[in-house]
């Protein structure tokens, strides 16, 4: 049971500053929670979180040097009970379903982060998971799809820095054929046109990056 006398406290971690200061002075702001510290990294945000143990920690997905599901999983490797609240900037960010596996309570977009930012860090320091319904929708949506093969996301990789079936098919020592029946199973997997459309969802997934 928490200690209501007590407010929230929060952790906030963005490679913004500008973000960061928002979050902290729309925290800072309420009588129950307290703007406890902040980091720019996830390497910063597993130091900070073991040295302030903040009831709630807001974090970034995409960061530099550590992203924030790494700093996710590790932190919540030292403290099993960490309650994090993962940032992105798009729903169907490949990382969601990672996230959602490292054990993330709650998701925020930065599109809607100032109406759900203060109910999100409530309910979640109440033990509630909170998951947007945009998130929700496209993680349902894509849970039946399963994820690329590592074969796949090699051809995929390839295809994407612009080499044809045949040239594909001699970097993975594999026939042309056997390259065309995996890009149609990454085509079926991404519910894509064709392989630039591949290209495309799975660079805004961030299944792959360039």
């Amino acid at each position: 049971m928490s200690d209501t006398s007590r407010p929230i406290s929060v952790l906030v971690v963005d490679d913004h500053p500008l973000l960061r200061a928002g979050l902290g002075e729309a925290i800072s702001s309420q009588a129950d929670m307290a703007w406890v510290g902040e980091a720019s990294n996830g390497r910063e945000a597993v130091a900070a979180h073991a040295q302030l143990r903040p009831d709630v920690t807001i974090m970034d997905i995409a960061m530099p040097e550590m992203d924030g599901v790494t700093a996710l999983q590790e932190i919540r490797r030292e403290h099993n009970n960490a309650r994090v609240v993962m940032l992105t900037t798009y729903k169907g960010d490949a990382q969601i379903l990672r996230a959602v596996q490292g054990g993330a309570a709650g998701f925020l977009l930065k599109s809607t982060l100032r109406k759900d930012l203060l109910d999100t860090v409530r309910g979640v320091h109440m033990g509630q998971r909170r998951i947007p319904p945009e998130i929700a929708m496209e993680l349902a949506q894509h849970m039946g799809q399963g994820p690329l093969s590592s074969r796949e996301m090699e051809v995929l990789n390839y295809a994407a820095t612009g080499n044809s079936n045949r040239r594909i098919a001699e970097r993975l020592s594999i026939s042309e054929e056997t390259v065309k029946a995996h890009m149609k199973n990454v085509l079926a997997k991404l519910a894509a046109n064709d392989r630039t459309h591949a290209v495309t969802i799975a660079l805004k997934r961030g299944i792959i990056t360039m």
